[in-house]
């Protein structure tokens, strides 16, 4: 059994049970030599196939958003756990009173199509609102323990699952015209800093970033201290801009492409 699922990495055993718990049939699936290796999720969650499910997971979200003439979005980052309907109605609301959604179409020949991680609450706000344009959206949800389900306004074509956190991340970037933070955890954190810096470090091109919610981030987010300490350079502080509308999201991205 060299090589083969071990039962006893938590990573390896947890992708096993997604598998299982997805078979069409409702069948557990089980080990099959006679089965052919492309067909065989055992030997694809084999150690040694590792770079092979790393590029199953860049190809198919991305062979499925050519498909559809996805080519840019704005990404919207933020918490799954504000949950309030009520809150994401308002927001959905506030952007169709603004004509956000007609605007895009308006200024831009090059389609902008909201993309979000897929989950609840912030994120489920922002496909929500896609959805009820009726526009489509994409999302990139991520396999964990307990088991993030995809929200119902996402495209279901556009519906994605992803095993590695590098892929998914990726995925946000490739596509990315701007990106969209409102509050959240170390999740929300860990997608903002990486694409802060992959601009810093110009790995990618230079996109405009949108801090939602100006109490929240100046509480958790001290880049002026950072300035002071010497870690980071005085440009550094012109790669995001703080908003707390709509209104005023919409235009940092509308002037950073001079629409």
């Amino acid at each position: 059994m060299d090589g083969m699922l071990d039962p006893q990495d938590p990573r390896l055993s947890q992708a096993w049970d997604i598998l299982k718990a997805q078979s069409p049939s409702g069948e557990t699936l089980s080990p099959e030599s006679n089965r052919l290796a492309f067909a065989d999720p055992e030997f694809l969650l084999r150690r040694e196939t590792r770079g092979i499910r790393f590029q199953l997971e860049m190809l198919k979200p991305d062979l499925a958003q050519q498909e559809h003439g996805i080519e840019h979005t704005v990404v919207v980052f933020g918490s799954a756990r504000f949950q309030s309907q009520e809150k994401a109605q308002k927001t959905l609301e506030v952007a169709q009173a603004s004509g956000l959604v007609a605007d895009i179409n308006k200024h831009n020949p090059n389609k902008l199509f909201i993309c979000t991680g897929g989950g609840p609450g912030i994120m489920e706000a922002a496909n929500r609102g896609a959805s009820e344009a009726g526009g489509i959206s994409v999302g990139l949800n991520i396999a964990l323990p307990h088991e993030q389900t995809p929200n119902p306004y996402i495209t279901p074509e556009l519906s994605f699952k992803f095993h590695y956190f590098a892929l998914r991340k990726m995925h946000f970037m490739m596509r990315a015209k701007a990106l969209v933070a409102f509050p959240g955890g170390f999740g929300t954190m860990d997608e903002l800093f990486e694409t802060l810096t992959l601009v810093q470090c110009k790995k990618a091109k230079p996109v405009p970033i949108v801090l939602f919610g100006t109490d929240y981030w100046k509480k958790v987010f001290h880049p002026e201290m950072m300035l002071e300490e010497g870690v980071i350079a005085e440009e550094d502080l012109q790669l995001f801009r703080f908003v707390d509308s709509v209104e005023d999201a919409w235009e940092v991205i509308r002037a950073f492409y001079a629409l």
